[in-house]
C-alpha cells in the first residue's frame, strides 16, 4: 500500500462496510494512459478541501494538466458563494481536476463549470442509471420522493495564469438522516442503480476528458464543439420562472430562456427585457 492510499486516522479503510474505500492502483491504471489528459490520480483519507491543495500545488508548479486529487473526507469543502459542504467520510466523491486550455480564450474558460456538470451527468447517467438534471451554473439535481434535490456542486477557480482547478462533490450514499439540509439528495435516495464509486468516478472523468477535449479542440467556441447545445438540453433552469440574486443585493425576476454563448443564463423580465445573468444565486420558483 503506498502512502497515497493510506488508512484513515482509526486504523481501517473499513470502517463502514457499505462504504468501501476507493482503489487508486486501479484508478490510475483505468484513466492514466499516454497521450490522454489524465496523468496522475491521487486519493487522500482526509483533507480540509481538494480545491486548495490542487490550487495551492498548481501555482507551486508541482501539478501537471490532468492532475485528479480525490479525498474520501473533506473537512473545509466549500461551494459558490463559500457556502459549506460536509458529508460523511467515503459518502460521496469529492475531486478535484487541474487544467490548462492553453488553447482557449480566457473569455471563454467560464465554460468549464457548465462543461464540467454536462460530464458529470453523462457520466452518472451512463453508470448509475439516474435521471439527473443540471441547475444554472453548477448544481446537479436528481429527483427524491418526486421532488427536486441538490446532489452535486462544482467549483472552479483560478490557479495561477494558465490554469483552472475544477472540484466536483456528489452525494453518493448519503442516508435520508445523514443529509445536510433537507433539500440535499442523493443518487442512493434517487434510486440509483448502482454505488459504486469507483466505476462512478472513472465514468465521471472519461465523459469530463472527452468534452473537455471537443471544447479545447473547437478553440472554446460552446456551439461549435456541442457544448451550449448539451448543457441547455440537461439544464432544468431553461423554461422555469427564476429569481436571480445578483451582486449589490439585487434581485431579477423572470423567465430563464436560455444560455448565451458566454455561458450565462438569459432571464426575460415581464418588462420584455432579456437580461443575462454572468453571476448571482438562482432560485427556482415553485409555479402558483
Amino acid at each position: 500500500m503506498t502512502p497515497r492510499d493510506a488508512a484513515d486516522d482509526n486504523g481501517s479503510r473499513w470502517s463502514d462496510l457499505d462504504r468501501p474505500p476507493l482503489n487508486a492502483t486501479a484508478l490510475r491504471r483505468a484513466l492514466v494512459r499516454e497521450g490522454g489528459l489524465w496523468t496522475d490520480v491521487e486519493v487522500t483519507p482526509r483533507t480540509g478541501s481538494t480545491n486548495n491543495d490542487l490550487v495551492a500545488r498548481a501555482v507551486a508548479g508541482k501539478a501537471a494538466e490532468g492532475a485528479v486529487l480525490v479525498a474520501e473526507e473533506q473537512t473545509a469543502a466549500r461551494g459558490r458563494l463559500d457556502r459549506r459542504w460536509t458529508a460523511p467520510p467515503r459518502s460521496g466523491l469529492f475531486f478535484s481536476v487541474y487544467l490548462r486550455p492553453a488553447e482557449v480564450p480566457v473569455a471563454r474558460w467560464g465554460w468549464l463549470p457548465l462543461l464540467t456538470g454536462v460530464a458529470v451527468a453523462t457520466g452518472l447517467s451512463r453508470t448509475a442509471g439516474v435521471d439527473t438534471a443540471l441547475k444554472w451554473p453548477n448544481d446537479l439535481l436528481v429527483t427524491v420522493d418526486g421532488e427536486e434535490r441538490k446532489a452535486g456542486g462544482i467549483l472552479a477557480e483560478r490557479a495561477g495564469e494558465d490554469g483552472v482547478v475544477v472540484g466536483v462533490g456528489i452525494n453518493v450514499t448519503l442516508r435520508a438522516e445523514e443529509l445536510p439540509v433537507p433539500q440535499a439528495g442523493s443518487l442512493a435516495l434517487a434510486g440509483a442503480a448502482s454505488t459504486d464509486r469507483d466505476p462512478l468516478l472513472r465514468a465521471v472523468l472519461r465523459a469530463l476528458e472527452e468534452w473537455y477535449g471537443r471544447w479545447r479542440a473547437a478553440g472554446g467556441d460552446p456551439a461549435a464543439c456541442g457544448l451550449q447545445e448539451a448543457y441547455a438540453a440537461g439544464c432544468a433552469t431553461l423554461g422555469r420562472s427564476v429569481r436571480a440574486l445578483l451582486p449589490g443585493d439585487r434581485a431579477l425576476v423572470g423567465e430563464a430562456v436560455a444560455v448565451d454563448g458566454d455561458g450565462r443564463l438569459v432571464i426575460a423580465t415581464r418588462e420584455g427585457v432579456q437580461e443575462p445573468v454572468g453571476a448571482g444565486d438562482i432560485v427556482h420558483v415553485r409555479p402558483a
